[in-house]
């Protein structure tokens, strides 16, 4: 079982950046892709961006694409999302979560960490 642990969330003004982290622990060796979800107040959880475990391919929405950054430290077992420009619209809670091959749906969550962005 892998264990996810989200920081780095806050108050940040429009236009401002933050970089949040995903401490991953336990069988990491499992770990196909790990991405960045968020759920905005009122709204259902969206995709965010997702880097291949062992191979660091990234992928990212075209929301996300240009303003968003998703990195790895294999060494520290984190990831990571560089958020710059932020928006009002990218308050929300931010989760992290591991896909073992079939999906996130069925991988590890972390229990996430708010990002509020005033304008």
């Amino acid at each position: 079982q892998v264990r996810l642990a989200e920081s780095g969330g806050g108050l940040v003004q429009a236009g401002g950046s933050l970089r949040l982290s995903c401490a991953v622990s336990g069988r990491t060796s499992s770990i196909l892709t790990l991405a960045w979800f968020r759920q905005p107040p009122g709204k259902e959880r969206e995709f965010v961006s997702a880097i291949n475990w062992a191979r660091g391919s990234t992928y990212y929405t075209d929301s996300s694409r240009g303003r968003f950054t998703i990195s790895r430290d294999n060494a520290k077992n984190t990831i990571y999302l560089q958020m710059s420009n932020l928006k009002p619209e990218d308050t929300a809670v931010y989760y992290c979560a591991s896909d073992y091959g079939l999906g996130y749906n069925t991988g590890s969550w972390g229990h996430g960490t708010q990002v509020t962005v005033s304008s």
